[in-house]
């Protein structure tokens, strides 16, 4: 037997409900948490369809697997990817086809799950753990009889073959995760020089990222060890219980500290520097199949790293749409961390709102990309304080060719309220790795 799937009972529902046209196929995305026996999935969400100059929607819905747009289930994937909290990730796809192109479907759900792998891993600055599962579920369901078939691939094996996996429907599963919460305040300052900008800010936000990894994490005041459990008292009647919220700090070691070297001064030559100081709200959930603290820890430093990756790159995107090709030309606002909840669940999902947005916009976005019905009311942005404003700009006398920052080279301009989807171009992609976070500073400086 391979890997066991727990699923939300509304995953089927979903599913049950969701149909392809005739001759057509529908893709989508399973969203949960992986845990060293078992997965579970809490969310099921179709690939929105994207909208082409010129295209009908009889032209868009008649597909087959050939007419798959590869490429835009990857980017649905990444941008999804963004909205989840930490301990909540891509586990997987699902595609719906009719019984005439059922040979064909496991190789295109491979090629799906492995270019999905590969988007959603430019956006991650840490690294892979032990702990961490590379197998990736599948989900053929032929349209017609509506017969499904369970396979799982490795990510970080090419050369995989499917591997059976047990799909098991269960309900209220998520609704008693414990919430770990944490508040990080940020000052950094990264050198930049003028030949790659880029590049110098993602290799000193990389080190940053790996400062995040090895911090000392307290639960609830408590350091991490590797074996304590997270949930304390009676395991029984889980489904029951209410959800607990954990407080977690994390605090920064002093290089060489505990080797009592002196760390030594390195002078590097730069044209610029990027200064990120402020806080950011982060949040994370674990399963309440026996956790343990150090699976707590790892979740909420991941949500760091991610949440303060994800409102940089969202304003890079924003700046390239919008063809603002030099920073100096005025400053910038980044993005607040907003949150809603996800209905039947004790989960919650975030998104990223800037200040010429509202919640309508916020609420818009979270039916396109995780079809999830709220209202503005249920948009929660009162976790990052308004007062607490961000920038991105240049003081004068930097290197101007330091502040440029690249024109979009897709031909397609989506602006950012017209479309849940923002597709960037190959700029955006070499800028993958710049971080900043809702409540800084973030700014050029000579």
């Amino acid at each position: 037997m391979g890997r066991g799937y727990i699923v939300e009972e509304c995953v089927e529902k979903y599913l049950t409900n969701l149909s392809a046209a005739a001759g057509s196929c529908e893709t989508g995305l399973f969203i949960g948490q992986c845990s060293a026996q078992r997965d579970f999935v809490v969310l099921a969400v179709r690939t929105p369809h994207r909208e082409t100059e010129g295209a009908a929607e009889s032209q868009r819905t008649l597909s087959s697997l050939d007419n798959i747009d590869v490429e835009w289930v990857a980017e649905h994937a990444r941008q999804v990817s963004r909205m989840l909290p930490g301990g909540l990730s891509v586990l997987g796809l699902f595609l719906i086809a009719p019984p005439e192109v059922s040979k064909e479907a496991q190789n295109t759900l491979k090629k799906l799950v492995f270019s999905v792998d590969k988007s959603i891993s430019k956006s991650k600055l840490w690294d892979l753990s032990e702990d961490d599962v590379t197998e990736r579920i599948t989900l053929h369901i032929c349209s017609k009889t509506r017969k499904a078939v369970c396979k799982t691939f490795d990510v970080k094996d090419p050369k995989c073959s499917a591997k059976p996996a047990d799909w098991r429907y269960q309900s209220g599963i998520s609704s008693s995760w414990p919430l770990i919460t944490c508040s990080v305040q940020l000052d950094l300052q990264i050198p930049v020089t003028s030949e790659n900008v880029d590049e110098s800010i993602k290799d000193g936000l990389r080190m940053w990222a790996k400062q995040i990894e090895a911090a000392l994490c307290l639960i609830n005041g408590k350091a991490v060890t590797d074996d304590s459990e997270l949930l304390l008292g009676p395991k029984k009647s889980t489904k029951a219980s209410q959800q607990q919220t954990v407080q977690a700090q994390l605090l920064i070691l002093t290089e060489d500290a505990d080797a009592g070297q002196m760390s030594s001064a390195v002078v590097q030559e730069c044209s610029g520097s990027v200064c990120v100081r402020g806080a950011v709200h982060c949040r994370a959930y674990i399963h309440t199949n026996k956790p343990k603290t150090r699976h707590a820890a790892q979740a909420i430093k991941r949500d760091v790293v991610n949440t303060v990756f994800s409102r940089v790159e969202m304003l890079l995107e924003d700046l390239l749409m919008s063809e603002a090709a030099d920073l100096a030309c005025g400053q910038q606002d980044l993005p607040r961390r907003v949150f809603a909840p996800l209905s039947g669940s004790g989960l919650s999902v975030c998104d990223y709102i800037f200040p010429d947005e509202s919640t309508a916009d916020v609420a818009e976005r979270f039916k396109e990309m995780l079809g999830c019905d709220l209202s503005e009311g249920d948009v929660d942005t009162s976790m990052e304080a308004q007062t607490c404003f961000s920038v991105l700009g240049v003081e004068d006398g930097c290197d101007e060719e330091a502040t440029q920052v690249p024109t979009q080279s897709s031909a397609e301009t989506v602006p950012k309220k017209n479309a849940a989807i923002q597709y960037a171009g190959m700029a955006v992609a070499a800028a993958v790795a710049l971080l900043a976070t809702a409540t800084s500073l973030l700014y050029l400086t000579e």
